[in-house]
C-alpha cells in the first residue's frame, strides 16, 4: 500500500491527498501514525518496520513498564540504532506514552517527563516527540485544582526538557469531558502543556464530534483514533472504524479545517489487544485500511 499524507492544496485551500508521498516535511500537513501500545509483544524495531511496510507516516512510542520501548530498556547505543532505523524506514515519531498520575506528590513526575523528553529528543532531535498522558481518576468537581496546580508543576518540566505534554480526557477518569480538558490548559496557558483528543471517550454520551473538535482543537497537539461500542450496557472500545459510528473523515477534515496539523494516531485499547489470540499486525493493517481512505477527498 502507498504511504498516506493529508496536505493542504495551495490552490484552494482545501485538503488534499498525495499518494506516495514522501514522509511529512510541511507544517500545514497531517499524518498517519500508529500506537506501539497496540504492540506490547513485539520489539521496538519489528514494530517499526511492519508499520512502515503497511504504509504509516509515524509512530507513538509507549513507554510504559512492560513495553519495549520502557525507559530502563532503552540505552544509549538502543537509542541510537532506533533513531537510524526511524530515518531508514520513514517514520515520523509524534508522541511518547506514558501514563502520570496527577494525584499527589509530582516530584516522581516530574523526572517521568524529563526522561521521555530526553529519550524524545535522542530518537528524534530535530523534531522531538509530545508526551501524551491521562491524568487520573477522581471526581472532577474534588480534583480539579488539585490538578491545576500539579500541571503548572508538569508545564515546568516539560520547559525545562523543551518538549510539549499533551494531557487527554479520559471517559474513566476525573478529566473526562472537553470542556474540563480545556480550563485545565487555560488556567496553566503554557506553550508547553497542550490536549490530546481522542472521540472514543466521548462517543455514546452528551458530546458531539463536530463540537467536541471546537472545544480542543485551540489547544491540541495529538490526536488518537479508536471506536467505541456499547455491550452489555457498558461501553468497550475496539479498533477504528470497527463500529460504522465515527466519521473519520469528518473528523479528519474537521480537525484540519479549525487548524490542526499533526499526527491522527491509531490507538488499540487495553481491552482488545488483551483478548486471547490478539494479532498486533493484522490489527495495524485493519486500521491502515479502516482509517486511510478518510484521507482522500473525493474528487
Amino acid at each position: 500500500m502507498n504511504r498516506r499524507q493529508f496536505i493542504a492544496t495551495t490552490a484552494t485551500g482545501s485538503a488534499g491527498y498525495a499518494l506516495g508521498a514522501k514522509p511529512i516535511t510541511k507544517t500545514n500537513s497531517l499524518t498517519l501514525g500508529f500506537s506501539l501500545y497496540g504492540m506490547k509483544t513485539l520489539k521496538t524495531g519489528e514494530a517499526l518496520r511492519r508499520l512502515s511496510s503497511i504504509g504509516y507516516d509515524s509512530v507513538e512510542l509507549c513507554l510504559n513498564d512492560g513495553w519495549d520501548a520502557a525507559p530502563k530498556n532503552l540505552t544509549q547505543k538502543r537509542r541510537e540504532a532506533l533513531r537510524t532505523l526511524l530515518e531508514e524506514v520513514e517514520l515520523k515519531l509524534t508522541a511518547l506514552m506514558i501514563n502520570i498520575n496527577l494525584h499527589g506528590d509530582q516530584k516522581d513526575n516530574q523526572a517521568m517527563i524529563q526522561e521521555a523528553a530526553e529519550i524524545g529528543h535522542a530518537l528524534s532531535p530535530k523534531t522531538p516527540p509530545i508526551i501524551e498522558t491521562v491524568g487520573g481518576a477522581g471526581n472532577w468537581e474534588e480534583v480539579k485544582n488539585q490538578f491545576r496546580d500539579n500541571l503548572g508543576h508538569w508545564a515546568e518540566a516539560a520547559k525545562a526538557s523543551k518538549t510539549i505534554v499533551c494531557l487527554k480526557p479520559h471517559r474513566g477518569g476525573a478529566v473526562n469531558r472537553p470542556e474540563d480538558a480545556v480550563w485545565l490548559a487555560q488556567q496553566i496557558n503554557s506553550p508547553w502543556l497542550k490536549l490530546a483528543y481522542d472521540y472514543s471517550h466521548f462517543a455514546h454520551r452528551d458530546i458531539s464530534l463536530e463540537g467536541s473538535l471546537k472545544q480542543m482543537i485551540p489547544h491540541t497537539r495529538f490526536i488518537h483514533v479508536k471506536d467505541t461500542i456499547i455491550k452489555d450496557g457498558r461501553p468497550r472500545f475496539v479498533i477504528p472504524g470497527a463500529s460504522g459510528q465515527i466519521d473519520y473523515r469528518k473528523l479528519i477534515s474537521t480537525s484540519f479545517e479549525l487548524g490542526y496539523r499533526g499526527d491522527i494516531n491509531a490507538e488499540i485499547s487495553g481491552q482488545v489487544w488483551g483478548q486471547k489470540g490478539y494479532d498486533p499486525i493484522a490489527t495495524a493493517i485493519a486500521c491502515y485500511r479502516n482509517l486511510s481512505p478518510s484521507f482522500i477527498q473525493e474528487q
